[in-house]
């Protein structure tokens, strides 16, 4: 991948597709375009000052496709609301596009990454490796952990690939420009305007007696090192197929709170509240990516901490107010 490549970003209007557009603008890469539907005002705010070469809507890429040249494509866009339990959304826009931007990078030899998810792994009752062995056993928890698994299954059936295409199963992804994404914006969002408005903060009581109230634990992954992993897959094409995108360490929920009282100078108020009975069933009480993949391709680069990452989203973005 070379800067004067021209390179498709779907979902470009999101959290993670801006941030990996801020990214690439500041490694040198401005001939981008930049797909998405462009209907959401608060969300386009994403992409102001950012360098691209056109904006292209998503129901118009594959028509604009045949007649232009791309080097390689991150389709990144996606639904992503896990509460929607209406599959036929998720299939049309999670399966069925992801498809035809499949045919698209093979039919013109293009390398492609994609965005797939840890919500494929359900309950971690088959753990959380990235192998492809386990992908068709997988039981995910809600329409939209299965139509990101459905396309992995389908990807991996194909006979005809790209010449490169890594699928990323992002785990818990916090940072900036998720301002738009209400309640599908990370833990750390809401809980950093909860003590701003409020003081405390409110963390969902353990219904499971191998947790304690707070110890629920997630593998929280900053968007800036998700950014360095799709810029160095795409630039060094090791072997096809699922990678985990995640940081290895999982952390619980107080820990996570505790350093953003600690990033505000604040002394900690936790209040705990029953987790909602809409979603008790299907709540996750542990994840964490084994990492073992990625690292043996050749990715070196340590992640943030959640403690730095956290200092860095709530004291140079949140407090700020500003975009990345």
């Amino acid at each position: 991948m070379r800067t004067t490549d021209t390179i498709a970003i779907t979902g470009a209007a999101g959290f993670i597709g801006s941030y990996l557009v801020s990214h690439l603008n500041r490694l040198g890469f401005e001939n981008l375009v930049l797909v998405d539907d462009f209907s959401n005002q608060q969300k386009n705010r994403n992409l102001e000052g950012k360098k691209y070469l056109e904006l292209v809507n998503r129901d118009l890429f594959f028509e604009w496709a045949v007649n232009n040249e791309l080097q390689c494509i991150f389709h990144l866009g996606a639904r992503t609301d896990t509460t929607e339990m209406n599959y036929e959304v998720h299939k049309s826009l999670n399966l069925e596009y992801s498809q035809q931007v499949w045919a698209l990078c093979t039919s013109k030899n293009i390398p492609l990454v994609y965005a797939s998810s840890a919500a494929t792994y359900g309950n971690g009752e088959f753990g959380y490796t990235d192998s492809h062995d386990i992908v068709t056993t997988l039981s995910p928890l809600n329409p939209y952990g299965r139509s990101k698994n459905e396309f992995d299954i389908w990807a991996l059936s194909r006979e005809q690939t790209p010449p490169f295409w890594a699928g990323l199963k992002f785990f818990n992804v916090y940072g900036p420009n998720e301002y738009h994404k209400s309640r599908m914006a990370s833990v750390i969002f809401h809980a950093y305007h909860q003590i701003k408005q409020t003081g405390h903060v409110k963390l969902f009581r353990s219904h499971n007696a191998e947790y304690r109230d707070g110890e629920q634990m997630r593998d929280f992954i900053y968007v800036a090192d998700v950014a360095a992993i799709c810029v160095w897959l795409m630039q060094n094409q090791p072997v096809s197929g699922l990678y985990n995108t995640g940081t290895g360490k999982a952390e619980t929920f107080k820990a996570l709170v505790l350093a953003i009282f600690d990033t505000l100078g604040l002394p900690p108020q936790i209040e705990y509240i029953d987790t909602p009975e809409d979603i008790r069933d299907k709540y996750q009480y542990f994840t964490e990516a084994d990492m073992t993949k990625l690292r043996a391709a050749g990715y070196e680069k340590p992640f943030h901490s959640l403690e730095a990452g956290i200092n860095d989203y709530v004291g140079e973005f949140l407090e700020k107010g500003l975009y990345f």
